[in-house]
């Protein structure tokens, strides 16, 4: 181990220098079996009267620096222990993470017939079982081709998406090339971390060509908002940076996988997420059982917090209920017609619902109930007690995904478009207003950031079609 060294370690080794000249050894045995030959030595000599001295007189006061000696050497070998294991895990990611090469190309959605000039990205990638490579959706996004690299190979080989998951953000790829394939190991998928638990994140990101692994802990688990798809799933934070390049990289901890690294907190020095084991498991279980992403599931409700106690009075809630108010229900859900405006949810399948929304998640955390309703599978059903006008019931309502009034995100398709007469038509998205710039909710038409941020579809497949452009005539006056 190297580094500066400290003022304890040097009064540890005027100790062991001490010791050293009364014939003992360093070894801790040594040093026991030495001071009871000692102490075995003073007690029979004073038994018969002649006292005789056979150690040193402060060999006694070092016997306190043996034992916590022994302290110290045990701590320090299950440290190092420890570091042994973790470095051993790293050396297994190293064979496994790669780094990915894409060439994308995004619509132009105020000119949907033609797309925006091609660009080149980098991000990282691992490699699961079953022989595929697990990154995030944001690293393939609007591909044209995808090529991966191992660690310290010069060769770069073609990759296929096999399954996205936008809201997610997870992406599958596969290649075919067997000699991509010879001395890679697959990583394991292991749990969602506790806090402080410390997680080593390895990738490519940018500043370099090689990979790069940053330590770090676990700060909190929570439900966050997925930037590229616009979603509230969990997520870990972490005080490892996670820079550009380093999205899709594998968090480990111990030798399994934690999560995989794919955003970070603008303005903030070394907050990072990674997407937990859960959201990982869900999303490659459904692409196993469907052969393709599936969703994540909603209930189809806005709900609101019963925390104010005149507001439980008139829902007449009894002082040992809690639960959520049910303030809106969309027509598509698989609530609609089950549960009605003002009902009081109490528990989502038998897990009772605190009056701010959360649930119990592991030792003495909350997390809000969404998770459990987001962990569904497509057309699962789920049981919900609720509160009506002042009695219990119970209801089962199926989960599934939904889609916006106005989509939220439109990546790997061309947008549609019909030209009549000069009129052109399309689809209003929220990827349309995008195009008026980062700050496009001041600067898009205010009527249609309305449309897209507030109202919701009453049957599905239902779309909102604006007019986008009129071309001109060419005619002179």
């Amino acid at each position: 181990m190297s580094g500066p060294v400290s003022s304890s370690a040097l009064r540890t080794a005027r100790k062991l220098s001490l010791l050293a000249r009364y014939r003992t050894t360093i070894s801790t045995s040594s040093l026991v079996n030495n001071y009871i030959s000692h102490e075995h030595s003073f007690s029979s000599s004073t038994t018969t009267g002649r006292i005789k001295k056979t150690a040193p007189s402060d060999f006694t006061t070092n016997w306190r620096f043996i034992r916590r000696f022994s302290s110290i050497a045990a701590a320090q070998s299950d440290y190092e222990a420890k570091n042994s294991y973790h470095y051993s895990a790293i050396e297994l990611a190293l064979d496994s993470v790669v780094k990915i090469f894409t060439v994308s190309s995004s619509p132009n959605y105020f000119l949907p017939w033609q797309n925006k000039p091609q660009r080149e990205t980098m991000g990282s990638g691992f490699v699961i079982s079953g022989k595929k490579i697990l990154t995030n959706a944001h690293v393939v996004a609007d591909h044209t081709f995808v090529l991966v690299r191992r660690h310290g190979s010069p060769t770069k080989y073609r990759a296929e998406v096999q399954a996205v998951g936008h809201e997610c953000d997870l992406a599958i790829l596969v290649v075919e090339s067997e000699e991509f394939w010879e001395g890679m190991n697959c990583l394991e998928l292991g749990d969602i971390p506790f806090l402080q638990e410390a997680v080593a994140v390895v990738g490519y990101p940018q500043g370099g060509d090689n990979i790069s692994v940053t330590k770090g802990v676990v700060s909190r688990v929570e439900l966050t908002q997925y930037i590229h798809g616009a979603t509230q799933l969990m997520a870990i934070q972490i005080d490892a940076a996670i820079n550009p390049g380093n999205s899709g990289g594998p968090a480990i901890m111990g030798n399994k996988v934690a999560g995989v690294a794919f955003q970070n907190l603008s303005g903030a020095e070394n907050i990072g997420y990674i997407i937990p084991v859960s959201v990982i498991k869900h999303f490659i279980e459904g692409v196993q059982e469907k052969g393709k992403y599936v969703g994540f599931c909603l209930l189809g409700l806005s709900v609101q917090p019963t925390e104010n106690i005149q507001l439980r009075k008139y829902f007449r809630m009894r002082p040992e209920m809690t639960g959520v108010l049910v303030s809106k229900v969309y027509p598509i859900s698989g609530a609609h017609g089950v549960l009605q405006k003002d009902d009081i949810i109490l528990a989502f399948d038998g897990v009772p619902i605190a009056n701010d929304g959360t649930v119990p998640f592991r030792n003495r955390e909350r997390i809000t109930f969404d998770h459990l309703v987001s962990m569904k599978k497509p057309n699962e059903t789920a049981l919900l007690r609720i509160l009506r006008d002042g009695e219990e019931q119970e209801y089962s309502i199926t989960a599934r995904p939904l889609q916006p009034l106005v989509p939220v995100h439109q990546f790997d398709k061309l947008p549609s478009y019909f030209i009549f007469a000069g009129l052109v038509f399309i689809p209003l998205t929220q990827p349309y207003l995008h195009e008026y710039g980062d700050d496009w909710y001041n600067t898009s038409p205010r009527r249609l950031c309305e449309h897209a941020l507030r109202e919701l579809p009453k049957k599905a497949g239902e779309q909102l079609v604006i007019l986008s452009q009129l071309f001109g005539s060419g005619a002179d006056g």
